[in-house]
């Protein structure tokens, strides 16, 4: 026992800290490699990353990445949980012991605004001075053992992408003794006088009331200052202390930051040669004449996309091949080599077919990641935030609303997540409503399954082309649902975007490799678990009970299972989608997660076919599937209006979960499914009745 509690407490406590786009991730990825957790803060969903990686003497390191934030000043529930991870505040979270401080070398002035923050929070700091590689080509010389000097800390020079110093910055941090800051920046006498006194009445460790005294006095509310306070003397103290400041002559507010980038400029003076002319024309520049142009800037943001969806249907058809031959075999197997009864079918039709259909659009998922990962790396996400902030403004939102849901191409959880960068709250609570509607990686297999039926033998040109369609009419839907809601619901003045440009950069493999990792286990595991655990569901509800007759056909014996009477309840209201029972039966077993849809059918076909020795691929079985007076089920409008429902529709319980808890409400997420399952219907109908009238099958 003696022995544990030692190691435990040899055990270093580490925090990452910096600016979104300073790089801060990718050396965290390149520190921890795949040893890391993710889980959530405890009474936030703001997501709580830990990693651990040994010391250049051995020691084991906990490493923490904290969210990105421009200041301790906080706007954002993100920002909020940086700052009380430092003050030491959150229950279960150790005040770390080390604090290493990412900043960006091309944008050194606004990066080291934060460092001068936790500079104030007394706790020993290692600076990695991130991308030097784009500072010298924007012709910014800095003498690092300057800039070390000034500060007071360690600073390292990295090249984050391509590994450059880590090994240096694994010994800063090892370090056996690393010194508490000495240096910071000075506060006007009288705000300092103030934050003192003020700190004397805080019920804190002296390291943590001063700067604690520091942000209650930049609080301009009072209602803030009450939620951060919580203590009516404290509120009292501090809004005498913002009069007095005021009486001499300063802003309480302004005054702390005019004297932290006082001294910031002076360190720069000393430790940064600029470039003698400020017209320096950098690749990035050049780079964002076309990718930001208000035409060109579209087609290459669609191009890219269309790129994306076609490698979808090319680069993965391989994998995915092998991936259903595997599944196919074994179901042969088990079939092969066991008699016919109730296990084998719920082996067979139920978890083979079940998972094996969700499985198999693994390559499909991966990808995805692969491409999002690619745009985040790169720098090109705030460029698309950009573009569409031209089209964003006109339904009352600003293109930092669109970075949540182009994050809900890859899932709509944390792109809902994501939504706490947006400040104001309506806005925020209008993002969060609409951004469901962009297509998921969960909807993925539902519109592979649809596209193979609707067109069996297109070319992956073609396919990628449907795919791309309606990817664009869930963004329309998006878009034109935001507009409702602030117009009515939510109404707010539209707000302007103020948004940080990085420079372009090479992506880290190792940092997309890793998220691909993560989000192919947690698809696994999900496939494992929960849809595994529905597979074994709906194959019993489609199994039983058995009808009395024993010579009863398959979808006789389907259609009385208690799965078909579920899909002949809901008929009535399907039928003007022109939806059969059958299809009932899938979205039924969809609500839980959309992907759900494809081993729904999977097992209501494989549980129907009597021959089980020689059962066709899903999309051949729904192509020569029929109705009762010989017409085809799955005609052109069917299979549209199918991919259409799932565009709009919610469908995703894990969705619903996470809105409930972002918006501390049920009346939010039961709303959004009302509203979307009534737009997925009215999307379908109009599919459907309007082909009809047309002349369409």
């Amino acid at each position: 026992m003696e022995a544990t509690t030692q190691t435990a407490e040899a055990v270093r406590h580490v925090a990452i800290a910096g600016n979104p786009n300073s790089g801060k991730s990718t050396i965290f990825n390149a520190l921890t490699g795949l040893r890391q957790k993710v889980g959530n803060y405890p009474g936030v969903t703001v997501e709580k990353k830990t990693g651990r990686f040994f010391g250049s003497h051995g020691q084991a390191m906990e490493l923490l990445d904290l969210p990105g934030s421009y200041s301790l000043q906080v706007r954002s529930p993100d920002e909020a949980v940086a700052r009380d991870v430092l003050l030491g505040r959150i229950e279960g979270t150790q005040r770390p012991d080390v604090i290493i401080c990412v900043v960006d070398a091309s944008n050194l002035e606004r990066n080291l605004y934060l460092v001068a923050q936790v500079l104030e929070m007394q706790i020993p700091t290692v600076v990695a001075l991130n991308m030097v590689d784009v500072a010298e080509k924007n012709g910014h010389v800095i003498d690092v053992s300057a800039l070390g000097e000034q500060l007071g800390v360690p600073v390292i020079p990295t090249i984050a992408p391509k590994g450059h110093g880590l090994v240096e910055l694994k010994q800063a941090v090892s370090a056996a003794s690393l010194p508490k800051p000495v240096k910071h920046a000075p506060m006007p006498e009288i705000i300092d006088r103030e934050a003192r006194s003020l700190a004397e009445k805080l019920h804190f460790a002296p390291e943590i009331a001063y700067p604690e005294a520091l942000l209650l006095l930049t609080l301009h509310d009072r209602s803030l200052i009450e939620l951060a306070a919580n203590d009516k003397e404290i509120v009292k103290a501090t809004l005498d202390a913002q009069k007095d400041i005021l009486a001499a002559g300063l802003d309480p507010i302004s005054a702390p930051v005019e004297a932290r980038y006082a001294w910031i400029q002076a360190i720069c003076d000393k430790a940064v040669r600029k470039p003698g002319h400020q017209h320096l024309s950098t690749i990035s520049d050049r780079l964002d004449m076309i990718l930001t142009h208000r035409i060109l800037g579209w087609v290459a943001f669609l191009g890219a996309m269309a790129f994306m969806f076609f490698c979808i249907f090319t680069v993965a058809q391989v994998p995915m091949n092998w991936i259903n031959s595997v599944f196919d075999a074994l179901g042969k197997w088990v079939a092969g080599h066991m008699p016919d009864s109730d296990l084998r079918g719920l082996l067979t039709d139920g978890i083979i077919a079940g998972v094996g259909g969700v499985v198999v659009f693994l390559p499909q998922i991966l990808i995805l990641y692969f491409f999002l990962g690619i745009l985040e790396d790169t720098g090109y996400m705030a460029r698309a935030a950009f573009i569409m902030d031209r089209l964003m403004s006109r339904v009352g939102l600003h293109g930092k609303s669109f970075i949540p849901m182009l994050s809900s191409f890859a899932c709509a959880i944390p792109g809902i997540m994501a939504t706490r960068t947006v400040e104001n709250r309506k806005d925020r609570l209008v993002t969060i409503l609409v951004a469901p509607l962009m297509s998921c990686s969960a909807r993925l297999p539902v519109y592979a399954l649809m596209i193979a039926v609707l067109m069996p033998v297109a070319s992956s040109l073609q396919k990628a082309g449907i795919m791309l369609c309606m990817y664009v009419v869930g963004i329309v839907a998006a878009f034109a649902m935001a507009w409702l809601f602030k117009k009515t619901l939510l109404r707010s003045e539209t707000p302007m975007l103020l948004l940080e440009m990085p420079p372009y950069r090479m992506p880290s493999w190792k940092g997309v490799a890793i998220r691909m990792w993560e989000r192919a286990g947690l698809f696994l595991r999900r496939a494992g678990t929960v849809i595994l655990a529905l597979s074994i569901l709906l194959w019993a509800l489609a199994t039983f009970p058995k009808p009395s007759d024993p010579k009863a056909s398959p979808a006789d014996a389907l259609a009385q299972s208690v799965a078909g009477r579920m899909g002949h309840a809901i008929e009535p209201a399907i039928a003007p989608l022109g939806f059969d029972w059958k299809i009932g039966i899938g979205l039924i077993g969809s609500f839980a997660a959309r992907e759900v849809f494809v081993s729904t059918m999977s097992i209501v076909y494989n549980v129907e076919t009597s021959d089980k020795e020689n059962i066709a691929p899903l999309r051949d079985t729904m192509r020569n599937e029929r109705r009762a007076d010989g017409r085809p089920v799955y005609t052109p409008l069917i299979c549209i209006g199918l991919m259409v429902f799932y565009v709009l529709a919610m469908q995703c319980i894990s969705t619903v979960a996470i809105v409930r808890r972002e918006t501390n409400s049920w009346r939010w997420p039961l709303f959004q499914i009302a509203y979307m399952t009534a737009l997925a219907w009215i999307g379908a109908f109009a599919v459907y009745q309007g082909g009809r009238l047309l002349g369409w099958q």
